[in-house]
């Protein structure tokens, strides 16, 4: 699938599901339950075990109308090995220019992590699809709005911060998507196999989204 396609299908959706799976098992059963609440965009961080070997697992095995995308990705030999297995998009923590070629040469969107006004407009120059406004629970809504206010060409999706009911409230403070971990995905619920728990919090986001 072309890069603008994945972009397209990203920013359509306007969710991100954030996943660190303590136990790698269950991560096919954490993703369908997520999927089947309307959240079809998922991340899978670096920080789960044998991650690679999951991307490309996951790549075979979901339904087409789920995206893989890889997280917490923090050098260009991991993006392009993500990539290799699989995933169709990039993100990172933190605005490293090697992170973003490598994503530009495999013609994929990637998504770094800044904080200031200089970081985000940077990333934009290096070339950036969407930026990751990373902590966004320290900056708020109110610093979106400040953000876009003289810098209206950037695309901003706020992870951390965001709840299973202020989505929405993002969305309207000019976020182009949104990215959620562990407000999506309920540890206790999923150490306790209740998987529809995820399933509950994915509906309540995406009508969060859809209520606007």
């Amino acid at each position: 699938m072309s890069k603008d396609k994945t972009l397209k299908d990203i920013l359509d959706r306007k969710a991100v599901a954030v996943i660190r799976a303590k136990d790698p098992q269950k991560l096919k059963t954490i993703i369908d339950s997520i999927a089947a609440g309307g959240i079809t965009v998922m991340e899978i961080t670096m920080t789960v075990p044998n991650a690679i070997s999951l991307i490309e697992k996951m790549s075979a095995e979901v339904d087409s109308n789920i995206i893989i995308g890889v997280g917490s990705v923090l050098n260009r030999k991991t993006a392009e090995d993500a990539i290799k297995a699989g995933a169709r998009y990039v993100v990172s923590p933190i605005l490293k220019e090697e992170v973003v070629k490598a994503a530009q040469d495999k013609d994929v969107p990637v998504m770094p992590g800044c904080f200031t006004p200089t970081e985000i407009q940077t990333a934009y120059e290096y070339g950036a699809d969407i930026i990751k406004v990373f902590p966004a629970d320290i900056v708020g809504m109110a610093f979106f709005k400040a953000i876009l206010a003289p810098m209206p060409h950037l695309k901003l999706m706020p992870t951390g911060g965001v709840t299973l009911t202020n989505a929405g409230d993002w969305i309207k403070a000019g976020a182009c998507a949104v990215g959620l971990g562990g407000a999506l995905l309920d540890n206790k619920a999923i150490e306790a196999g209740n998987f529809g728990k995820l399933t509950e919090n994915a509906r309540t986001i995406m009508n969060s989204i859809n209520s606007l």
